[in-house]
């Protein structure tokens, strides 16, 4: 766990593609290159894209898988935290914990 964290954190966490990246490695045990195609592929952009910053806000925007919000300001309509992981699950396959207790106490 702490070299795949220190490897998302390394590139930007949310800030870029290391959390979406990082989820992969864990959930779906790929390797960092293998993790890094496959959500270049699901977001439509380079694996190159996914550590420029302003490509992964416009991106992350586009896509509503969440955003940092010191430098851009959340407008209606976008996705909040709950929403964003939902969106995230969706994009990458896979399942998050919170997505699944949030749908199991709603009753979905």
């Amino acid at each position: 766990m702490d070299v795949t964290h220190a490897l998302a954190a390394g590139m930007g966490g949310i800030r870029t593609a290391g959390d979406l990246v990082a989820r992969m490695q864990m959930s779906r045990g790929m390797r960092l290159k293998e993790a890094k195609q496959y959500v270049a592929a699901k977001l439509g952009c380079t694996v190159r894209d996914l550590s420029d910053s302003y490509a992964m806000e416009q991106i992350r925007g586009e896509k509503g898988l969440g955003r940092i919000l010191d430098h851009s300001n959340l407008h209606p309509g976008e996705p909040n935290a709950m929403m964003a992981k939902f969106r995230i699950a969706e994009l990458l396959g896979i399942r998050i914990n919170s997505v699944e207790k949030f749908k199991e106490l709603a009753g979905l």
